[in-house]
Parts: structure tokens; sequence; C-alpha cells
């Protein structure tokens, strides 16, 4: 009996000990978002708007590699030569390639490579913020406001520039999807410029992140004294990507070092806790339809697509497919046709639909057919006559 004891204390304890706690991070506002699917695996006040600093470089870096073209010449003016600190102290009229600032202003942070490029595809700052804001429209991000291309806040009122924590990971994922992108943000250092002449740039990446991480593929840093230290990170591990973001992690020093661990911590979560698994497989095959007025009685069905995602076990043993389908129709039925729709619910949460579809066509009768048909139908239909 007191070994049986012993034995459950320890299983308890080992119980405690290997529960997966929720993440714990000092960030206003964080997210754990799945990289492929886009779907938020934790998050604290995620949707809540703050300032996001220099993070805000993700998007700029997305309009001008979208917009473009690398080895344009790019004119300094006196407006983007003056940028504050940090800069790469560009001198007006000065001409470098667009390629050259965008390695400078994503490896080194730099502002004044940010305001030379928003204004030479944007035509002004101005007009290039509105094109940001719409971008991520677009993307997803629907309570993000652009009022600077570089994250500059001290001149701009909260409601001119803004973001969240789950905006910013939605407008990193699809900056990921852009190789140039990713292979920009993962360069260590790079000597300026890459091609012609021009005055010699020596840029070295500020991303802690990628030394310090397995599976680190950036993506941006960020400090401003509104928004406190930032940042949007991303990682790969096997076929899993995650990506994170922590704004407002805390100031100065303490803070600087705590955007790192706030990061480490989100991902450490994500790659012990969520794995890939596959929900629902294309040409799954579900209950046959029963067909009227045809040879054949029937029709198998299957799911026209498949879904797979990021799980964590617990929500595995909550996930179901609900079924609405069609369970008799009249002929013809032609493969491929919709007969109904499986969702794939988590709790309340619906995070995939997916068509049911004929795997086989089921001919209508022909007018001999049909015709025979009522024939069988007639005869066997019994006739009573009173006299």
């Amino acid at each position: 009996m007191k070994k049986l004891l012993i034995f459950i204390i320890m299983l308890l304890f080992c119980q405690t000990v290997y529960a997966s706690e929720p993440p714990s991070v000092a960030a206003r506002g964080a997210v754990l978002m799945d990289g492929e699917s886009g779907r938020v695996l934790w998050g604290k006040n995620e949707t809540e708007p703050l300032t996001m600093a220099s993070t805000t470089k993700i998007m700029t870096a997305i309009l001008v590699l979208e917009q473009g073209n690398l080895d344009d010449m790019v004119t300094v003016s006196t407006r983007a030569a003056n940028s504050p600190e940090v800069h790469m102290h560009l001198t007006t009229g000065e001409k470098i390639r667009e390629e050259d600032l965008l390695y400078a202003m994503m490896l080194k942070s730099y502002n004044d490579a940010a305001v030379a490029l928003a204004e030479h595809i944007g035509g002004s700052v101005e007009e290039f913020c509105n094109q940001m804001t719409e971008k991520a429209k677009e993307i997803g991000a629907e309570d993000t406001v652009f009022g600077s291309p570089n994250g500059l806040d001290g001149h701009l009122t909260f409601e001119q520039h803004h973001s969240t924590a789950k905006d910013m990971a939605l407008i990193a994922r699809y900056a990921l999807q852009n190789d140039k992108f990713v292979e920009i943000i993962n360069t260590p250092s790079v000597a300026l410029p890459l091609k012609g002449e021009g005055k010699n740039y020596f840029v070295a990446n500020t991303d802690r992140f990628l030394q310090e991480y397995p599976g680190a593929i950036g993506v941006k840093t960020g400090y401003t004294n509104k928004a406190g230290q930032c940042f949007v990170g991303a990682a790969k591990r096997d076929d899993i990507t995650l990506i994170t973001t922590v704004l407002a992690s805390g100031w100065g020093t303490e803070g600087k070092e705590q955007k790192w661990k706030d990061t480490k911590t989100l991902m450490n979560y994500g790659f012990e806790n969520y794995k890939k698994e596959v929900i629902a497989k294309k040409g799954q095959p579900l209950k046959p339809t029963m067909v009227s007025y045809s040879q054949k009685e029937m029709v198998s069905t299957m799911l026209a697509e498949g879904f797979e995602g990021l799980f964590s076990q617990e929500e595995l043993e909550k996930i179901e497919l609900y079924v609405t389908q069609v369970k008799e129709m009249e002929a013809p039925v032609l493969k491929g046709e919709k007969l109904g729709t499986a969702e794939v619910m988590l709790g309340s949460s619906c995070l995939a639909k997916i068509d049911i579809v004929a795997q086989e066509d089921a001919q209508r009768y022909t007018l001999l057919e049909m015709l025979q048909y009522l024939s069988g139908k007639w005869n066997n239909f019994p006739l009573e006559i009173g006299l």
C-alpha cells in the first residue's frame, strides 16, 4: 500500500512537472502565430492597438519589393537626409540604389533609407504611408494605420500610427512569402553598394535572434520612446514555421533584453506544444448520397480538399468534423458536383469549410428506362376494386 501511494505521488509530480504551462511574457501585446495558416496559437492583448516602432519597416520593404525596381537609382531628398538617428548619413542629392537602401533599412534600421525609399516609390512620404495602410488591409491587418515609413512616431498622434501584435504577425507572414525579403533579413552583414559606384557603407544585421535561436529567420526589431522595445520574429524547424510579435516588452536596457526573452519564450512554447496534424484528407470518403431516377441507387462522396495545421494535444481532442450533406437527390449527378459541406470545428470556431463532392456520375434514366421504371412501379402497386 505504501509503495502504491508513493507511485501515485510520483505520477502526479511528473504530470505537474511536464504539464504545458501557458507562456508568460512582459510584453503588453504579444502573439504566437502559425506561419502557414495565420492562425493565432496564443495571444496576450493581441488585438489591442499599440505603437510598433521600426517593425513598421516590414511594410515599407513589402511595397518597395512589389512596386519598385531594385536597380533604380534613388536621389536623396533634404527631408530624407535630415532624418533623425538611427541614420546612415545620406546627403542631399546623393544617388543610391533601391536594393542598397533596402539592405540598410532592414539590417541596421536606418531611418533616412526608409524615407528615401518612400519618396521614390510613393512620390511623397504621405502618399507612400497611405499605400502602406491600404496594403495592410489587403493582407488582413484591419487595425493598422501607418503615418511613417520608418516607425518614428514622435510627431504623430496614436490614431495616425498604430498596429496590433496580431496585425504585425500577419504582415510578417505575408512578407516571408517573398524570397528577396527573406534573403535580405537573413544577411549577417553587407558592404554597399552591391553594384556600381557611390559612397561605401558597411551594414551589420542588428537582429540578435538570428544568432541566438535555432531555426530563426528574422524578422525586424524596433524601439521608440512611445512604443518601447518591439520585435517581430520568425523561426522554422522541419515543416513548422512560427511567427511571434512582442510590442512594448519594456524600456531601456532591461527592456531591450526582455524582448529577446519574450520572443524565445513564445517560440519555445510553440515548438514544444504544437505539431502539424492532418485533420482531413483530400479524397476522404463520406456517406453515399442516394439517387433516384437512375440505374445507380447511390453515389460515393468524398472531401474535395484536405486540411492540416498546427495543433496542441488538447486542441486535437476538441476538434470535430461537422458534415452537412444531401441525403437523396434526383439524377443526374455529375462527378465532382457539390453535395454538401464539412466544417472543421474547434469549439465554436470554424477552422475550415470543405466541399463534399460526388466521386462518380449517376446518369438519369433514358426515356425507355423511365418507362420500364414506371411500369415496374405500376405492376407492384396493389389494386383493389370493390363491386
